[in-house]
């Protein structure tokens, strides 16, 4: 399986510390090992999946989509105008 990255996935996390990278993929491998983990998202963002989870305190969500035996990655951030932000990203693309 190929797991990609869009280009906002990619930015957020450069930002992000070594220790949060390594809870990052520990969470990326659960996808790619089962990828219903996520809930299936309704209208807009149909055939998009949300995994939610730690990081430290705060919950984050990651968006990915299923292209075949391929993962795509879409965006990752926390619950605060996620969403908008999401539906955005993927009207832009």
């Amino acid at each position: 399986m190929k797991i990609y990255q869009s280009r906002s996935f990619e930015k957020k996390v450069k930002k992000m510390s070594q220790a949060e990278k390594g809870i990052l993929d520990r969470e990326i491998k659960n996808i790619a090992e089962n990828p219903n983990i996520g809930e299936e998202k309704k209208s807009d963002l149909k055939g998009v999946f949300v995994h939610k989870f730690k990081l430290k305190t705060n919950l984050y969500l990651l968006a990915y989509r299923k292209t075949g035996v391929d993962l795509e990655l879409i965006m990752i951030g926390s619950h605060e105008n996620y969403y908008r932000d999401l539906k955005g990203y993927l009207k832009s693309r």
